[in-house]
């Protein structure tokens, strides 16, 4: 039976090697078993560039390559933390990268994939913070930059955002029901996956007097990752420990 897989907020980096371990594991044991997997955004803490080829990133393209290369097919969504992957990353791994949102068919169940932060419209400095951010002639700008100038934005980017989450409350945290429904309508889908959220659930959400289903990817830890698995028998959740 065939299967895809989802996984999302993986946060990799050299500070976080347990969780790269883990990746790499990953990608060895049980990715291979699925025809697909989905990488829904911020699979790095950080990304500076494709130029930039510090460990252990060497190690994770190889991987990924790997895998790749073996015959599942590999997808990877921007996050937040990430995008600014380009077409060096994909081509070194074997990745295709897929636009926020993506409508794709999981066995005649249309599915709208996206990272998730589009739909926290409640937090509105987030919002247009993301907005200038990702405008192409800014990230122009960045790539423009030297690498050490680059991680010097980077870590700045981190600790600012850390810092207004922990001043931030909860609830704009999260997504805002009336964007999600918006999606739904939109895009015209009973089903939505995502991360960014890093509050993994399985909502049932009635619109229209039908039943629409929003599945919340888990971030991963230094000991243990989650993953969404789809087969033609529906959905279930894995850990990869």
């Amino acid at each position: 039976m065939t299967q895809q897989l989802f996984i999302s907020d993986l946060h990799l980096s050299i500070e976080r090697m347990d969780q790269v371990q883990l990746f790499l594991r990953f990608l060895t044991d049980r990715a291979p078993k699925a025809d697909h997997l989905y990488i829904l955004g911020d699979l790095f803490d950080a990304w500076v560039g494709d130029d930039y080829e510090a460990p252990p990133i060497p190690s994770i393209k190889q991987a990924m390559r790997r895998l790749s290369q073996s015959g599942t097919r590999l997808w990877l969504m921007h996050g937040n933390r990430d995008f600014l992957i380009g077409d060096d990353f994909c081509r070194d791994t074997g990745a295709t990268l897929l636009q926020d949102p993506t409508l794709v068919d999981l066995y005649g169940s249309p599915t709208l994939l996206m990272h998730g932060d589009l739909l926290c419209t409640d937090d509105q400095a987030y919002m247009e913070f993301r907005r200038e951010i990702r405008d192409p002639e800014n990230i122009k700008r960045l790539l423009s930059q030297s690498i050490q100038q680059r991680l010097t934005l980077a870590n700045s980017y981190r600790a600012k955002s850390g810092e207004a989450k922990s001043l931030k409350p909860e609830s704009i945290m999260d997504v805002n029901q009336e964007t999600v429904a918006s999606y739904f309508v939109e895009y015209q889908t009973q089903r939505l996956i995502h991360g960014h959220t890093h509050r993994p659930a399985d909502h049932v959400i009635e619109l229209a007097g039908q039943r629409h289903y929003r599945h919340v990817l888990a971030e991963w830890h230094q000991d243990h990752g989650e993953m969404l698995c789809v087969t033609a028998d529906g959905f279930s959740r894995e850990i990869f420990a």
